[in-house]
């Protein structure tokens, strides 16, 4: 097995003297996500703290009334054995007021869980969001990054449900402190050290649990990558565009093995935490059961010797177990509330990534009708040693037509990418129409260019959707989706399928239709034909699935529609190629031949070599 799935160091926690600052310091985002589920809904936000209230001063009401009720019983069997007489009242009103406080404090408990439920769906779908409208400002680079990848991985992951996660241990917290507080009016009335009993006895865990959630969410943020993968995996072996090849080359047992052993060491990792944490939950939790027995034994022993009576033995030993209970609950509810923020971090450390500013502001160029330049254009990808393009230069005026010529990777694609201003140059500039493409509006830039990229996408959508993602402006408008796939050569297929444009295209949605390569190339061909006002045609590869007929097709409609437009074509068919006004040959990311056909041709390098070998197996 690859070394790459190895087990690897779990990152060691920061030193002593620092973990009491780091705890308290991940407390940080606790009011940015009281803000976010603020900002979500008040209505429910408001209703949340109002049964926290009604849920935290009920109990020790009750257990007060408890007393009440037993004193009476007390009372009252005394009167009965003194008089002979039965007096009903001063009792039942106890246990009326009783019922009706427990019925208070089930209605909170039902407000608490109903508020929650519904704060969970809106606050998730809030989180998501914002997770996906971050996505939308973040550049190809990043995405590109696979530390980057990680942070959405985690932030996708987990963050999405630990905002409510928090405001809702938030709540018990204050619903326990509430308790607390009125059940140590009542206790402190027996003794105070009844107080420091209570809280002796749930200190361990709460150390216990702050201390394993720490190491829970450093093997969290370690093991990203694996889970990344088991993901990616996952999708190959279960996928409708993967499962041909994986099939044809018995790929199966190879994959699965890798997914297991992936697996096997998140196991082992999470099995020895699991062990770790529960063992010491346990043993640590004995103290606190100690405590409360030995609380137990005094207020027995202070009954029998007559210091208390029988209904405020009834009381305190339910108010010293109901608030050695809250008391356990505060502390867990810190230690999740510590956890939470821990993973919140990774929501935050995401939403926070840095954007570039977008500077540029023109919607027209200094020279209209300049055309697009290239200037001494160099790009090398982030965290690469090798640049992609050296020193490029380059014209295309309206009306004209540039090819690209060259082996896989020589840095073609590259260039459109920067073109379309998913990259920026290393050096150099880029100019359209006399213009540094960094001071236009990148909104005003990207809709002057229609391009269809080799690895175009398959849209699981209707067939007109797929057809109006070209140009959202027109997304809906069936008169351009039937226009464009005129052009694209996708009317006759389309009109073929079962409802048209309104066909569910992919398997992945009930009543799909899968096309083939060439005519899912088709639909991206007449995507990009979408933007009728593009003055900047790029295509990659655009025919590479195509029937020739359907390839010499394209090319005829192609000719007619971009005389004032400007072109540029990437293709390895020299059939097409020779029909643009200039063609350059890229190797290693530079220009090593440029011209038309004929000079190039006359030129006898590398242009000519390949055109004779291609036209060659045409013999």
């Amino acid at each position: 097995m690859s070394s790459s799935y190895s087990r690897t160091a779990i990152p060691t926690p920061p030193p002593a003297g620092n973990r009491l600052g780091a705890f308290f310091g991940v407390f940080r985002y606790s009011r940015r996500a009281l803000a976010l589920v603020w900002q979500t809904s008040r209505p429910l936000t408001v209703g949340l703290a109002v049964c926290t209230l009604v849920a935290g001063i009920l109990p020790a009401v009750a257990a007060w009334i408890g007393q009440l009720i037993v004193d009476s019983v007390v009372d009252a069997m005394a009167h009965h054995r003194d008089t002979g007489e039965v007096e009903w009242w001063p009792v039942l009103r106890y246990v009326m007021a009783e019922g009706g406080v427990i019925a208070a404090i089930a209605m909170a408990q039902r407000g608490l869980s109903g508020q929650q439920s519904l704060l969970r769906a809106l606050l998730g779908q809030k989180v998501n969001v914002m997770i996906l409208e971050k996505a939308g400002t973040l550049s190809l680079a990043q995405f590109e990054d696979s530390e980057f990848y990680d942070k959405l991985t985690r932030a996708r992951r987990e963050a999405s449900i630990r905002p409510l996660g928090l405001v809702n241990k938030t709540f018990s917290l204050m619903q326990n402190a509430i308790s607390l507080l009125s059940f140590g009016v009542l206790l402190v009335q027996f003794s105070p050290w009844a107080i420091l009993i209570l809280m002796v006895g749930a200190l361990p865990v709460f150390a216990s649990e702050a201390k394993f959630s720490g190491d829970a969410f450093r093997l969290f943020r370690w093991r990203s990558p694996q889970t990344r993968m088991q993901m990616y995996l996952e999708t190959v072996m279960a996928r409708e565009d993967s499962i041909k090849e994986v099939k044809l080359f018995g790929l199966e047992p190879l994959l699965l093995s890798r997914y297991r052993t992936i697996f096997d060491t998140l196991y082992g990792e999470d099995r020895r935490l699991t062990i770790r944490r529960e063992t010491w939950g346990f043993f640590l939790g004995l103290l606190g059961t100690l405590a409360f027995y030995g609380a137990y034994a005094w207020v027995v022993v202070e009954t029998v010797t007559g210091q208390l009576t029988l209904g405020e033995m009834t009381m305190y030993l339910m108010v010293f177990k109901q608030g050695q209970a809250a008391f356990s609950a505060s502390l867990t509810s810190i230690s999740g509330m510590y956890e939470d923020n821990l993973y919140l971090s990774n929501l935050y450390e995401y939403l926070e990534q840095p954007v570039a500013a977008e500077q540029g502001t023109l919607t027209q160029g200094a020279r209209p009708g300049d055309g697009i330049r290239f200037e001494g254009v160099s790009f090398t990808y982030p965290g690469a040693d090798k640049p992609a393009l050296i020193r490029i230069s380059l014209h295309v005026t309206p009306g004209g037509s540039l090819a690209l010529v060259g082996a896989n990777g020589s840095g073609k694609t590259t260039l459109i990418k920067l073109l379309t201003r998913l990259y920026e140059p290393s050096e150099g500039r880029i100019l359209l129409d006399g213009s540094d493409l960094r001071d236009w509006d990148v909104q005003t830039l990207r809709r002057r260019i229609g391009v269809i990229f080799q690895d175009f996408v398959r849209y699981q959508m209707k067939v007109g959707e797929n057809l109006g993602a070209g140009d959202v402006a027109s997304f809906e408008d069936e008169a351009r989706w039937q226009q464009a796939a005129r052009r694209g050569l996708a009317e006759e297929f389309i009109d073929a399928m079962p409802k048209g444009y309104h066909t569910q295209l992919g398997r992945w949605f009930k009543g799909g239709q899968e096309l083939s390569g060439g005519q899912w190339q088709k639909i991206a061909l007449s995507r990009a034909y979408m933007r009728e006002s593009a003055d900047i045609l790029v295509l990659d590869e655009p025919t590479a699935a195509m029937d020739a007929a359907a390839e010499a097709a394209v090319y005829d409609d192609f000719r007619q529609h971009s005389r004032d437009k400007m072109t540029i074509l990437i293709s390895h068919r020299f059939s097409t190629v020779r029909a643009a006004d200039h063609i350059l040959v890229i190797d290693g990311g530079e220009i090593i031949e440029q011209g038309n056909h004929e000079t190039l041709l006359a030129a006898n390098g590398r242009y000519a070599r390949l055109f004779r070998l291609q036209a060659k197996g045409y013999r």
